[in-house]
């Protein structure tokens, strides 16, 4: 049997990642009383072959068995959205992030794991996904190091202006950890208050909304290309990407 994506009945929050949805269905994966529960993200399914991996399971008597795919630090560049309608407002998302065990208000963004796909491209879909929008004029904002003491990732992004709504027919099926994630429109402003008040933590959305504040202040004078040259993207991914300078 499958078990449906779904909120609750008698819950009044919606999964907030996967080990949450566990939680949330333990009375009935335990009514079954399985001999072996395969745990999988939503956008994870049909993407092995899990008998090597029950059979290796099995094999070696363990309790758990976690399957990952390494994605060296050295390839882990990503790329965020700062969206930004008529009114000046950002749009925000909120998702749990279980490092620091909270719910960060962030921008929409994500990794650039598409070989050969464009930063900009990512950032279109990522808005798609994650925010029900698209946007009619794209520009470079910033790029950043996420930790340079520590790694060597980068983050390129972008701001979108010229927002417009996502048919309904077309909007893409958010499961997994995106499941019911709220979207927000927050004036610029009130962000960048929050950000110097301390009341935002994401390291990406504060120095986004920041940059973009002082160039609206300049009657948006300086911004670039959206395929402009990226010196600082980590090395190892894509060299078909023109915003790239790895080869």
């Amino acid at each position: 049997d499958i078990l449906p994506a779904s909120q609750r009945v008698a819950e009044d929050k919606w999964y907030v990642g996967t080990a949450d949805a566990v939680t949330q269905n333990i009375d009935i994966i335990e009514g079954y009383a399985p001999e072996f529960i395969l745990v999988l993200a939503g956008d994870h399914i049909y993407k092995m072959d899990y008998q090597p991996f029950i059979a290796a399971h099995r094999r070696k008597r363990a309790e758990v068995t976690i399957a990952v795919r390494r994605v060296p630090l050295a390839e882990a560049s990503r790329m965020g959205v700062l969206a930004l309608d008529d009114q000046d407002r950002v749009v925000l998302v909120q998702q749990y992030r279980h490092p620091v065990g909270a719910f960060e208000w962030e921008l929409p963004a994500g990794l650039l794991d598409v070989d050969g796909e464009p930063a900009h491209l990512t950032a279109a879909r990522e808005l798609h996904e994650e925010a029900d929008l698209t946007a009619g004029e794209w520009h470079l904002l910033l790029d950043h190091y996420a930790s340079p003491g520590g790694s060597s990732e980068a983050l390129r992004v972008f701001l979108a202006r010229d927002l417009h709504d996502v048919p309904e027919g077309d909007r893409h099926d958010r499961d997994g950890e995106e499941l019911g994630m709220p979207v927000r429109r927050v004036p610029l402003d009130e962000v960048v208050e929050a950000a110097l008040a301390g009341d935002v933590h994401n390291g990406t959305l504060m120095i986004a909304v920041l940059a973009a504040s002082r160039l609206r202040d300049r009657g948006w004078a300086g911004l670039r290309s959206v395929d402009e040259p990226w010196p600082t993207r980590s090395r190892g991914r894509s060299a078909a990407d023109p915003g790239s300078s790895a080869g």
